[in-house]
């Protein structure tokens, strides 16, 4: 995540922080003298009272930033724990879980994606809430579900994301909120070099804008069936014969729309009108000076809401490994407080997972696209999901038989 612009809200609840603070300090180190109570990291009385440090592991750049401060902050409120940032990806984190956790040299806490819960819970690397009303109506209803597997809640989530429509407000001035309509745009937009929408064709990531077609979603309603990926369905098949049709408006090979730099450059620089992509990119939007919007997906053909999208969770986990559960709880729970969550967006510009007032045009288009999405599975098949759906993705893009490319995919998921 980038570094957004601070709103006008922001810096005011930032400087009555600088105020309330002592003379001299900067919001860094008054943080924690605005986050009132131990109700919010789980109640002082039931921690150790022993000098302890806590391993966090999270991705560097702004998310680092965040780490730092919230680690600054929960130290003041507890003296005796130190929160110690170390730098794991957080694409990287659940395999490396697996390899440092049973070797005492792993994380208490650790950031990962939602989806990726399941195979964390198959080998025993997480633990379970020990109080579940830490989350339960705490989070956003899609955050809450993101991080619910098997009927128990494992970590904290302290950021929502899905995708969205980007638009660019000089070249767009009557967004389509139907792919009829995105048609009908391209058509009247495109010439040389020149396109209605672009967005990164191969990736699995956004398959559900077209395989959700009529409700239709990746292992079942539940997400749960593994011995079904719903892939090769009449609905997944239908809706990736409109995919592939739709590359008549953006002609272009999926190898060279593989790069999600060449994408955003191409709407940055006004090359593309309008761009499928999720919060990671506004900042660069902002950066590029660029006058746009985020709103909800086009609706498929017959279809009258937005497209379906994945939506999933950054959740902070608690390793089954760490010799401080309760503090490693206590720290993960203190990342969703109001407060937290605050400085998390002014930092990464995040969708926050609880419900916070941040001063974001942006937002409030994921948020509505966020309506129409459902969660990244989280069982352990899922892992499997993401290579073959791609292939067929960048296949079908370039003329492969829909049909035989959706089978395929299935029953090398299934396989695995």
């Amino acid at each position: 995540m980038r570094k957004r612009l601070v709103s006008v809200m922001m810096c005011t609840v930032m400087a009555t922080m600088l105020f309330a603070g002592c003379g001299g300090n900067s919001s860094k180190s008054t943080t924690a003298d605005n986050v009132q109570g131990t109700e919010q990291t789980g109640g002082s009385d039931e921690l150790t009272t022993d000098e302890i440090t806590l391993k966090v592991w999270e991705s560097s750049g702004q998310t680092e930033e965040f780490i730092k401060q919230a680690g600054e902050a929960f130290t003041k409120l507890h003296p005796n724990i130190t929160i110690e940032y170390e730098n794991v990806e957080v694409g990287d984190a659940n395999t490396q879980i697996a390899l440092d956790g049973p070797g005492g040299v792993g994380a208490d806490v650790f950031a990962t994606p939602s989806n990726t819960i399941g195979g964390l819970v198959a080998g025993g690397h997480i633990l379970p809430l020990d109080n579940e009303d830490d989350v339960k109506g705490q989070v956003a209803a899609s955050c809450e579900a993101a991080v619910t597997y098997d009927g128990k809640i494992y970590g904290y989530p302290v950021s929502d994301e899905t995708y969205a429509l980007f638009y660019n407000k000089d070249l767009v001035k009557e967004v389509p909120t139907t792919w009829e309509e995105m048609e009908k745009f391209c058509k009247d937009f495109n010439s040389a070099g020149k396109y209605g929408v672009i967005w990164n064709v191969a990736d699995a990531y956004y398959s559900p804008i077209f395989t959700g077609k009529n409700g239709n979603k990746l292992f079942g309603p539940d997400g749960t069936d593994a011995k079904n990926t719903y892939m090769a369905t009449e609905e997944a098949i239908q809706g990736m014969e409109y995919f592939q049709s739709f590359r008549q408006y953006l002609d272009v090979p999926s190898t060279d729309l593989a790069d999600n730099a060449v994408c955003l450059a191409a709407f940055t620089e006004g090359s593309a009108a309008m761009y499928i992509t999720g919060p990671w990119n506004v900042a660069s939007c902002e950066e590029a000076g660029l006058n746009f919007g985020v709103t909800a997906l086009p609706a498929l053909p017959g279809e009258d809401h937005p497209a379906a999208s994945f939506s999933g969770a950054r959740t902070m986990q608690v390793s089954a490994y760490t010799e401080y559960p309760k503090e490693a709880q206590a720290f993960a729970k203190f990342l969703i407080s109001d407060e937290m969550q605050q400085l998390r967006f002014e930092l990464t510009g995040a969708i926050p997972s609880v419900d916070i007032d941040v001063d974001s045009e942006y937002i409030k288009g994921f948020q509505e696209q966020l309506q129409y999405a459902y969660p990244t599975p989280s069982i352990k098949e899922v892992d499997n999901f993401w290579d073959p759906m791609k292939s067929a993705c960048a296949n079908i893009w370039d003329g492969a038989n829909v049909a035989d490319e959706m089978k395929s995919c299935d029953q090398a998921i299934l396989a695995q």
